[in-house]
């Protein structure tokens, strides 16, 4: 492993990772053919990059005859947190109200989304008190 931490993923690293997380183990072409739908990508580019993830701890890589699978190594959530963890602190000096306040200042929330944030709340408060 090189020394790059393992929840510290780049961002083209977390394009291959999120489309994994969302079909599970996906070969190198499902993952090209993906990530072409939004910017093209070469097929070699998606190779080196994968085998790269695999080497930092990322992907786990199984041989299926000449084909090669690949399964994400590390949680969807558990890099999420880290990730946001990291924002908070470096970008909101470690205030996770800044965060949520600049996030529903800047961008529209839909009333489904307004409620699941009005239960956190309450859920929050119960567990306080």
């Amino acid at each position: 492993m090189t020394g790059v931490s393992p929840l510290r993923p780049t961002d083209s690293e977390l394009d291959i990772l999120r489309i994994i997380w969302q079909n599970g183990p996906c070969s190198v072409r499902q993952v090209n053919d993906e990530l072409n739908r939004r910017k093209r990508t070469g097929y070699t580019t998606t190779l080196k990059l994968m085998q790269i993830m695999h080497e930092k701890g990322f992907l786990i890589r199984e041989e299926k005859g000449r084909m090669h699978v690949y399964t994400a190594a590390i949680r969807k959530e558990e890099t999420q947190n880290i990730l946001l963890d990291r924002i908070v602190e470096k970008a909101f000096g470690g205030s996770a109200m800044q965060l949520v306040m600049q996030a529903l200042g800047s961008h529209r929330s839909t009333p489904e989304e307004l409620e699941k944030l009005k239960e956190l709340i309450r859920k929050l408060e119960e567990e306080g008190q």
